[in-house]
């Protein structure tokens, strides 16, 4: 709450994340109003707790707690601020202000971690609360897509090189593979999550200790439950372990990842005219060139991505350099990344999920492309044959050998089609097995058992990780700017 600059203002920066990208309800859990609200809501559980254990607080005083939760006077805050050069203490004052009966039980044995770390922590499990479904509609998406298109057949790629033939709906599988393993991961960590607690200074509960004269064991355990968590960790120091940050970082950090690699195959799609993300009627591809019609939304799902996987880098450096019980250099570092980090991943996961709603693929592109390639990858097929025609497999292959190298000197340099078929259907060698051409060269005899193995991972395992899931999944993506 120090002063800055005018946050409303266009002659001020404003995080794009915030103004132009994330959700409403994302940003809003990492607002200055949710999280001195929940200061409050934290001041208020920890004085009902010492209430019920016996120290001399009022009905009264708890009442007036209760309803100032929401009046909070960020001005007033923001000058204490100002004047003390401490946050919690200023508004520690500012509830005060508005509770004269209960200001001198507000933060009653607490230190500022109290409602730093455990605030962070509720913030956190709330977050990835938001996410959590996000991710699940998404997958669900890119699950019907690949049902639907589970036997279509399409060239495969090994080192963006043609490769053996595959299906859509496979390839499809390969991105929601990486997501499922997201989910459970963002789904591990958020319910790994521990209450700090009511620990005191450095950890030991001395201030309690003494505040209650040695019997304090129950105020840490029923300030936890208030607060919704099963857990608080036994052990801290002033903070919660940093290595807390690592873990939720490095889960969005590795979503960051499984979207870039899906939003950089649909954009090569794209330049291959074999799958575009939706185009709006009224949307512009580029100034100058109208007839563009660029992957504008995977292209910032990967710009994104790029800053989410960096963004684990600071809890990482931070956790390593946590003196003893604590330094105050974590601060403003966890003030920025820990919110970048989930307003990201919010704006990365509405973007795909409007991307998977609306996929476009054009089988016509893609069986041309397969009809250029898949000459080649037939002649062991036809090879085969011969062979069992009663041909040579040395002379047959010698023939496909001669007739290969003249239909790719046909693409490489005079630009034509590859006639490979054509040759071997005009020569009187392969006459035995000319009848056999048209389903020796179907691609779907290419794609191996492709269709069973997507019906069966979506069977086995994406629909029963999407069951906790379903009362949300109707709910579209609205595409911020």
């Amino acid at each position: 709450m120090a002063a800055g600059g005018d946050h409303g203002s266009p002659d001020s920066y404003r995080s794009p994340l915030a103004s132009r990208y994330a959700s409403p309800e994302m940003c809003f859990v990492f607002s200055d109003r949710y999280k001195f609200r929940t200061w409050r809501q934290l001041w208020l559980w920890l004085a009902e707790a010492e209430q019920t254990l016996g120290l001399p607080i009022t009905d009264e005083q708890i009442q007036e707690m209760k309803s100032n939760l929401e009046n909070i006077d960020f001005k007033m805050a923001a000058e204490e601020e100002k004047r003390l050069r401490h946050d919690v203490m200023a508004h520690v004052h500012t509830f005060g202000h508005c509770c004269p009966k209960a200001a001198g039980i507000i933060h009653l044995g607490a230190t500022s971690c109290y409602v730093g770390d455990n605030t962070d922590l509720i913030i956190l499990r709330n977050a990835l609360d938001l996410l959590l479904p996000k991710l699940a509609r998404v997958i669900s998406r890119l699950a019907d897509f690949a049902k639907e298109r589970a036997s279509l057949p399409t060239l495969g790629f090994t080192h963006f090189q043609p490769a053996q033939l595959t299906t859509v709906g496979k390839r499809c599988c390969l991105w929601i593979q990486d997501l499922c393993m997201d989910l459970q991961n963002l789904k591990r960590v958020r319910d790994d999550l521990r209450f700090r607690g009511v620990k005191g200074t450095t950890g030991t509960q001395a201030s309690f200790l003494q505040l209650f004269e040695g019997d304090d064991h129950k105020l840490d355990k029923m300030v936890t439950e208030k607060a919704g968590f099963k857990r608080a960790f036994i052990i801290t120091g002033q903070t919660y372990t940093r290595k807390v940050d690592i873990e939720v970082l490095s889960v969005l950090a590795s979503l960051g990842a499984s979207v870039h690699k899906i939003c950089t195959d649909i954009r090569l799609l794209a330049n291959l005219k074999e799958m575009e993300e939706p185009f709006e009627k009224q949307q512009i591809g580029s100034s100058a060139m109208p007839y563009k019609r660029n992957p504008m939304r995977s292209e910032r799902c990967c710009s994104l991505a790029r800053h989410l996987m960096t963004l684990v880098m600071d809890p990482l450096q931070t956790a390593s350099v946590q003196w003893f019980e604590r330094t105050l250099d974590d601060s403003a570092n966890r003030r920025i990344c820990l919110a970048e980090a989930f307003l990201t991943a919010d704006t990365i996961l509405n973007t795909l999920q409007n991307i998977s709603e609306g996929l476009v693929v054009y089988p016509k592109v893609i069986e041309r492309r397969i009809r250029q390639e898949l000459p080649f990858m037939a002649t062991e097929n036809i090879i085969m044959a011969m062979v069992k025609a009663g041909g040579s497999r040395q002379d047959c292959h010698e023939k496909i050998r001669v007739l290969s190298q003249q239909a790719a000197s046909v693409v490489k340099q005079e630009g034509g089609d590859n006639d490979l078929i054509e040759r071997i259907q005009v020569d009187a060698y392969f006459s035995p097995i000319h009848s056999q051409l048209d389903h020796l060269l179907d691609p779907s005899s290419f794609t191996g058992r492709a269709s069973q193995q997507v019906q069966r991972f979506l069977e086995e395992e994406v629909y029963p990780l999407l069951k906790p899931y379903e009362s949300v999944m109707k709910v579209k993506a609205e595409l911020c700017l």
